[in-house]
């Protein structure tokens, strides 16, 4: 069987097109399972990520209760409401300048 370069280029573009559209179905599907009563989840990676912190110290977060995580299906997530309720927790008090002594 053979095929021309014109044929051959046209059936690697629909093949790709095809591709694309799946790749954007994909990320439409893994962005509803993310996401629980309009709450955004994040699992341990997101997290990590974004806090730039490291497994462990992400384990004494959630040991301690400073962190709270669901786990479903035997994986852990995160609301995102909860993940910024921590992150304010988590800020020291502004230190207040001395005063001047006269």
């Amino acid at each position: 069987m053979n095929i021309d370069r014109m044929e051959f280029v046209a059936w690697m573009e629909r093949i790709m097109e095809r591709f694309d559209i799946l790749s954007e179905h994909l990320i439409t599907e893994q962005k509803k399972l993310q996401v629980v009563d309009g709450e955004e989840l994040m699992d341990n990676q997101d997290l990590l990520q974004m806090l730039k912190i490291s497994n462990r110290s992400l384990q004494r977060y959630r040991s301690s209760g400073r962190l709270p995580y669901y786990s479903i299906s035997g994986k852990l997530y995160y609301k995102l409401s909860d993940v910024h309720q921590f992150i304010r927790d988590s800020f020291n008090k502004p230190v207040q300048p001395a005063k001047a002594i006269k």
